[in-house]
């Protein structure tokens, strides 16, 4: 049975008021985004995160003061930050920018922004949140046209943004408490419900035509039957699927994801699934057997999607 990787805190209150602006912006740029930050002008710094990795997710509970936050156009640092954030807000006031549209929201409303690109946030009285990230590829899966979802306000007070939220909160306050395999179960339904809450927001005119629709899955048929190949590349995708590979990008984009980042997502989850399911083998075969060359790549890629190694992975279980 896998074991859940414990909470992580991290609190200003236990760092120097002269160390506290550096030290929350390296924190905040290692577990989530590469951040400006501009602290309240009339009152200390102060912020509290708990960080529970939550299967393919990961779900924070953070209290701050005010406090603002950009994140300017730049590479993320890990492929971990490659992900979507969904924000509930619980206490104060939450202004969230990007792509052109501004989210104003209310306590109990939700939104969602795309953790790897340039975005601004503004709070600017206490407040209190939780943030569900999610890996871009596994809300690309579930939801085409993601992209066009980003800084739109999803009301919490009623309909499936009330269920969506609710579902987050009671999950937050229970998840220490929950055996491994019954947190595993309700990540799963976290992410569909918030799946089902964004889409609320999705304008109409983003969806794929039957034809671009038909391509994308013959591309993703293509990439699953050669997913263990080392040497699977966007040339060798592109050629099988009679595709060009900027055509193929494009139709990934329209889930907010691209060819290689996909391919690399699905090889981390096949990783995974055979270390849940017990498969008996060296994790060098392992690596192997999901397309990755490199035992040592495969280490650092499966700790950075994961939270852990995957030999600690293993002895876990």
């Amino acid at each position: 049975m896998p074991v859940r990787a414990p909470a992580t805190y991290l609190s200003t209150v236990d760092i120097s008021p002269s160390r506290r602006h550096d030290w929350l912006r390296e924190v905040i740029g290692r577990e989530y985004a590469d951040v400006e930050i501009e602290p309240p002008a009339d009152s200390e710094l102060f912020n509290e995160m708990c960080i529970t990795p939550w299967r393919d997710l990961q779900l924070s509970a953070i209290r701050s003061n005010a406090l603002a936050l950009e994140r300017l156009s730049r590479e993320p640092r890990r492929i971990a930050q490659d992900a979507y954030f969904a924000v509930i807000l619980l206490d104060g006031e939450y202004r969230l920018r990007q792509d052109g549209r501004e989210a104003f929201l209310r306590p109990g409303d939700l939104s969602l922004y795309d953790a790897a690109r340039p975005h601004r946030i503004d709070c600017p009285r206490p407040f209190r949140k939780l943030i569900v990230s999610i890996p871009r590829a596994l809300l690309s899966e579930r939801l085409a046209g993601v992209e066009h979802c980003t800084a739109r306000r999803i009301a919490g007070d009623a309909g499936i943004g009330a269920i969506a939220a609710n579902f987050i909160r009671h999950c937050t306050a229970e998840v220490e408490t929950l055996a491994s395999n019954d947190a595993i179960a309700l990540s799963g339904h976290a992410l569909d419900l918030l799946a089902r809450a964004i889409a609320t927001t999705r304008p109409g005119t983003c969806s794929l035509s039957r034809a671009r629709q038909s391509s994308l899955a013959a591309t993703k048929a293509i990439v699953e039957r050669r997913l263990c190949d080392p040497l699977l590349d966007a040339g060798a995708i592109a050629t099988g699927a009679g595709l060009s590979t900027r055509y193929i990008n494009e139709l990934f984009a329209a889930e907010g994801t691209s060819l290689m980042r996909h391919v690399w997502e699905r090889r981390l989850q096949k990783s995974m699934d055979r270390l849940l399911s017990g498969e008996p083998c060296s994790l060098a075969e392992l690596a192997w057997r999901c397309g990755f060359a490199d035992p040592a790549h495969f280490s650092r890629a499966f700790k950075c999607r994961f939270g852990a190694p995957p030999r600690e992975f293993r002895k876990s279980r």
